[in-house]
């Protein structure tokens, strides 16, 4: 990434970062970003060799990947205080620092219960990279590459999700998950080391402009964010559409290609591949249009209207399909993946809708909702599919109805986002 593709911020407001120090910064925290999401998606890849070493159902696979979830929602309303009242570097750094202890309790780990431990650990521990540096580039970037560099942090996310597909198949008969887990707290240190030499400290005398409309009495609270219609518009698509689709780029995915089309692990990981090369391409795309899109006054409800719908009938033809998709499974999934992501864009409007000094409790509200989102679909597929397989439903039925059951959520969600009026915060 060369310093042109970033547009020139404002150099009218004494906040904005120079054009290079802005590639910097944003190359250093998209560094921890990559390694947040490779510790997200691991599981994906992980699965069979979990299930089978600790014996696990697909409830217990659901809870443990949806821990790291838990973990990262238990963090984020005191995470937006602190990074409005600190800013983002001390904040990361702090939060990072965990991020380590977890990735080393997981490789030490015995039991299932051990596994669930570490990765909330892991959950807490990145619960930052993605709201710290969002936080920071409100402040530090203007508003059209705000929109660029959210696509491409989630760009970068991507990459590191496919890092964590067919490199760590690779590397599993010559190291094993236990020295994985070791190795990734290692990078997560060295991203710490990058973070604290290259990115300002939120220096004091730097908020002058961007804290001269906030209010006397801004006590730190979430008021301001729980009284937005806004906010609670884009509510239950982030929670369902959104979390639903991170759900199943980062664990349902893999049992899909396996449990349904009869994938072997060597194939599912190579189908993680593509649909997270897929989501990469598509989030460098978003960040290449969405400025001209912003310019041109098309608003993100209107994309995410337009949009969003595609992945229903994605849903509808997997569910229909079942396993005669065979050898089709990792396009059908990588589609409805990437028709999922117009929802993506929600999180940056969020955070724009509000003032400055809001923008960390915005962002952090919101990917509250995310994150709880993902947690309860990641662990709702799991215990369907066993209560499927309870009632007697073959394996992938079992599963069919399970997507099917996500999939009317989803259209719930787009309803109320349609039938809402849209009001701004």
């Amino acid at each position: 990434m060369s310093t042109a593709t970033l547009p020139k911020n404002d150099q009218s407001n004494p906040d904005h970062l120079p054009r290079r120090l802005a590639v910097v910064v944003f190359l250093a925290f998209a560094l921890a970003y990559f390694f947040s999401a490779l510790v997200r998606a691991i599981t994906a890849t992980l699965s069979p060799t979990l299930t089978t070493e600790f014996n696990l159902s697909a409830q217990d696979l659901g809870l443990l990947a949806g821990g790291y979830f838990l973990g990262f929602s238990l963090t984020q309303l005191p995470l937006g205080r602190w990074l409005d009242r600190n800013g983002p570097k001390k904040v990361i750094l702090g939060f990072l620092s965990f991020a380590v202890l977890g990735c080393l309790a997981f490789s030490w780990a015995d039991s299932f219960h051990g596994l669930l431990a570490a990765r909330v650990l892991c959950g807490m521990g990145v619960s930052a990279c993605l709201m710290a540096p969002l936080t920071g580039y409100r402040r530090w970037f203007d508003a059209n590459t705000q929109l660029r560099t959210n696509s491409w942090m989630l760009m970068t996310g991507s990459l590191g999700m496919l890092a964590a597909t067919l490199p760590v198949q690779w590397l599993m008969p010559i190291w094993g998950w236990r020295a994985l887990f070791v190795m990734l707290g290692v990078m997560i240190a060295i991203a710490m080391l990058l973070i604290a030499l290259l990115v300002p400290v939120w220096q004091k005398a730097a908020l002058t402009a961007a804290t001269a409309q906030t209010p006397p009495d801004d006590d730190g609270s979430y008021l301001e964010i729980w009284r937005s219609a806004y906010f609670w518009r884009m509510t239950p698509i982030g929670f369902f559409s959104y979390g639903g689709m991170v759900a199943i780029q980062t664990l349902w995915a893999g049992p899909w290609m396996t449990q349904v089309a009869g994938w072997t692990a060597a194939e599912a990981a190579s189908g993680l591949f593509l649909i997270n090369l897929a989501m990469l391409v598509t989030f460098w795309l978003w960040g290449l249009i969405t400025p001209g899109l912003a310019r041109r006054g098309i608003p993100v409800e209107r994309l995410i209207a337009w949009g969003l719908p595609l992945s229903f009938g994605v849903i509808a033809a997997l569910v229909w399909m079942g396993p005669s998709i065979g050898s089709a499974a990792a396009v059908g999934m990588a589609l409805l993946c990437v028709s999922s992501t117009f929802v993506a864009l929600a999180q940056p409007a969020v955070g724009t809708a509000f003032p400055a000094h809001l923008a960390g409790r915005a962002l952090s509200a919101y990917n509250l909702v995310i994150f709880a989102g993902i947690f309860v679909v990641q662990w709702g597929i799991g215990l369907l599919v066993d209560a499927g397989r309870g009632l007697g439903l073959p394996n992938a039925a079992a599963y069919q109805a399970a997507l099917a059951c996500f999939g009317l959520t989803s259209v719930l969600s787009w309803v109320y986002f349609m039938l809402e009026k849209p009001a701004q915060a």
